[in-house]
């Protein structure tokens, strides 16, 4: 499985809601003028999370999408299935032999394991737990 650009750019407008938590609705335009991306291709992935509830969209003037839920009950994996289905790192492990279907499940179930523990929030918190986030560094 590889992490396309709709898992990619859905993970993006997730978290800049979950940063913005509680603080009201934030418009699209405005998420896709913070992070240099297509607004109507944020439209286009605004639809499946919005269907699946990972996301509520507010209507007027002042109106964006929120989250629905506190970013600690949203995981990863949450998102990137909606975006992307199910997550399988290889396909067609039947026909290998019993040793190698192990591991692919092995490795698969640890994807989903770190993609399911972590929530929006851990995310948000990573990022101003990072001390060398923001820092320069010159040789």
């Amino acid at each position: 499985m590889k992490i396309s650009t709709k898992g990619r750019y859905g993970l993006t407008i997730m978290l800049e809601l979950a940063r913005n938590y509680g603080e009201g609705p934030i418009p699209l335009k405005t998420i896709a003028k913070e992070n240099s991306l297509s607004e109507h291709y944020l439209e286009q992935l605004a639809a499946p999370l919005r269907n699946a509830g990972l996301i509520k969209s507010i209507r007027g003037a002042y109106g964006g999408y929120i989250l629905p839920k506190d970013p600690k009950e949203i995981s990863a994996g949450d998102i990137i299935r909606v975006l992307e289905g199910p997550i399988v790192l290889v396909e067609g492990i039947e026909d290998e032999e019993p040793a190698k279907q192990a591991l692919w499940k092995r490795v698969t179930e640890a994807v989903k394991d770190v993609l399911d523990k972590t929530t929006l929030e851990d995310l948000v918190n990573h990022e101003k737990d990072d001390p060398l986030e923001g820092y320069m560094f010159y040789i």
